[in-house]
């Protein structure tokens, strides 16, 4: 089994001294209480809760898995699931940022961006139980009527019920025009148009399981009227179990889960096939509008994929180090280091190092961009300023696709270089380091394939809406560069980030150009686009913590490590670019058709 300790130290220096969180909170609307000791107290929380509680049932419930059946539909969750549950509900966990008038805490994002990493590091699959629930009830809040929020989605924020996404068919994976699950209209339930809901969606995670006594699916479906493709698409609120107009529970609803997946990682998160057979439903938003409702859900989802990708490589990391200074293996290549033992730990080889020190520097900076975009989502949703509500819409428009697809990307590799720390016994179940392997791979397909996420970076935020993020944070990172060229602190990081800056630029500029001549170069370049840009961001976001350690109060080996780190990264992982840059610029006269 493996161990974790919550990284405070570590969310505290990025929220508080990188990105100075703070100060920006305490300036928006209703954020006069959004204090640091707050946040303080709220992270202590959530990192005693998952080092005690969840980290623990981590590998018995991989094992474990969950329990479907046949007969009755139904599936048990593994051991102690229930029981955490009920204690992150009893704590208000399910309603951290939630509107204060449904039950929640109107906490901000950043800080729900920061727990969420906690409780993920801890249980993965156990976190998706609630975590899909966000989703939905931002969805809600956003385009649903008054009555549904407070009959759906109040319980849901009070950790009553759950929430899910049910969007993918068998036929219809990302391609969403091509659903066929219809809504036939059924007269009134009350004072509210009823809708028969009838298809089949499949890869549905929390679809079906015994944590609540109701579950909301949100479901994708046409009705009779609706025009082919995405926009024929509607949303509707389906629940498991009807809900009479008081809010007490009714019969059943006839949706069930046909069977749960055998799938290669997760176990312990019930991923169903669910059936809909005429099941009761409620339209929110408006007829054939539901991909707005649906974006509203993925954007969330897609941020908190990102924060699974963090959240695995952490805890491999911290488990891969504790390996590396434990395991006595050979000696270093200049002569014994402990010679008073029988052979020298794994840190004495540069190796080992390297491959330590390149989870450190994704970690961090995937840290770093994760809540700096989740910091936008506060500044877009609660400045004073309208301008300034405009820019971070446009800047979390923009970082959204690379902090999904990069981050969960380098979490592959991440809990590959933390398995290989191990040697052979990495690839022993009970060590569990092949678990966070496993764990991994899906975060690179659910919510959209890195392929998508790349395809949407450059298709949309830059060539659609004419590179408007991108333009922001290049300003950004150019004022930054100007404003620390004589610190000595940052002497060879500022030279190296204002050129891949500039070329970030230039590069996207040639690329417009080529695509507009022909439009295969965007599915050509857009992978590499991807990680040139997420390299990029990385890189200056490693940079601002190392000016910010120069007045942090943290210790000052804390700090000389972020020194080390962002010197690593800069000379190692950011000349990754030029590769990246010659996979763009070779075009797609190097991508064959096959036969």
């Amino acid at each position: 089994m493996t161990a974790y300790k919550a990284p405070l130290d570590d969310l505290r220096f990025t929220l508080f001294d990188v990105l100075d969180a703070e100060k920006t909170l305490t300036s928006l609307s209703g954020g006069e209480a959004h204090s640091r000791d707050l946040f303080d107290a709220v992270l202590e929380e959530a990192g005693r809760l998952s080092e005690q509680l969840l980290a623990p049932t981590n590998w018995p419930a991989d094992t474990e898995g969950c329990h479907f059946d046949k007969a009755t539909h139904t599936v048990t969750t593994p051991k102690g699931f229930k029981e955490a549950f009920k204690q992150f509900a009893d704590g208000g966990w399910t309603g951290l940022t939630n509107p204060e008038a449904y039950g929640g805490q109107a906490l901000p994002a950043v800080l729900g961006t920061a727990t969420t990493e906690i409780f993920q590091s801890g249980n993965l699959a156990w976190s998706l139980y609630p975590l899909l629930s966000e989703g939905s009830t931002h969805a809600m809040e956003m385009h649903g009527e008054e009555w549904q929020r407070q009959l759906y989605m109040k319980p849901i924020v009070e950790g009553r019920w759950t929430g899910t996404m049910c969007l993918t068919e068998p036929q219809a994976g990302s391609d969403l025009g091509m659903i066929k699950t219809r809504a036939e209209p059924a007269g009134k339930s009350g004072e509210h148009d009823l809708y028969k809901i009838s298809g089949t969606k499949i890869f549905i995670s929390a679809g079906e399981h015994d944590l609540t006594e109701n579950i909301v699916h949100l479901v994708l479906a046409r009705l009779p009227d609706a025009p082919a493709g995405s926009r024929g698409i509607s949303m509707f609120i389906v629940p498991k179990v009807k809900v009479n107009a008081d809010g007490s529970l009714g019969e059943r609803n006839t949706v069930t889960a046909g069977s749960i997946e055998h799938k290669m990682g997760i176990h312990a998160c019930s991923t169903c096939v669910m059936n809909f057979d005429n099941a009761e439903g409620f339209l929110i938003g408006k007829p054939h509008k539901g991909l707005a409702a649906m974006f509203t859900m993925m954007n969330a989802a897609r941020l908190s994929v990102g924060v699974q990708g963090l959240a695995l490589a952490e805890r491999a990391l911290q488990n891969s180090l504790n390996y590396a200074r434990e395991r006595l293996q050979s000696r270093a290549l200049s002569g014994a280091k402990f010679p008073d033992k029988v052979a020298d730990n794994l840190l004495v080889q540069p190796d080992v190092r390297r491959m330590l020190l390149t989870q450190r520097a994704f970690v961090e900076g995937s840290r770093a961009l994760l809540l700096y975009t989740a910091l936008q989502t506060d500044i877009e949703a609660r400045a004073t300023d309208e301008a300034a509500r405009k820019k971070a819409g446009e800047l979390v428009a923009f970082l959204i696709p690379i902090a999904k697809g990069v981050v969960t990307e380098l979490a592959q590799e991440c809990t590959k270089e933390a398995l290989q720390v191990y040697g052979g016994h990495g690839f022993i179940a009970e060590n569990g380091m092949e678990q966070f392997v496993r764990d991994a791979r899906i975060i690179t397909l659910y919510e959209g394939t890195t392929g998508i996420q790349a395809a949407d970076l450059l298709g949309r935020k830059i060539l659609q809406l004419q590179g408007v993020g991108l333009k922001h944070f290049l300003e950004e990172i150019s004022t930054f560069c100007h404003a620390q060229k004589d610190n000595e602190a940052l002497r060879s990081l500022i030279g190296p980030l204002a050129v891949a800056t500039k070329q970030w630029g230039d590069l996207t500029m040639k690329l417009a150009q080529k695509i507009q001549a022909n439009p295969e170069e965007l599915g050509a370049a857009a992978n590499d686009y991807l990680y040139y840009s997420g390299y990029v961001a990385l890189a200056y976001l490693l940079a601002k913590g190392v000016a910010a350690a120069e007045t942090s109060t943290q210790s000052e080996a804390f700090k000389q490590a972020k020194r080390d780190t962002a010197s690593f990264y800069f000379a190692r992982l950011l000349t990754r670019c030029l590769m990246h840059q010659a996979g763009i610029e070779a075009g797609i006269a190097t991508v064959p058709e096959i036969a």
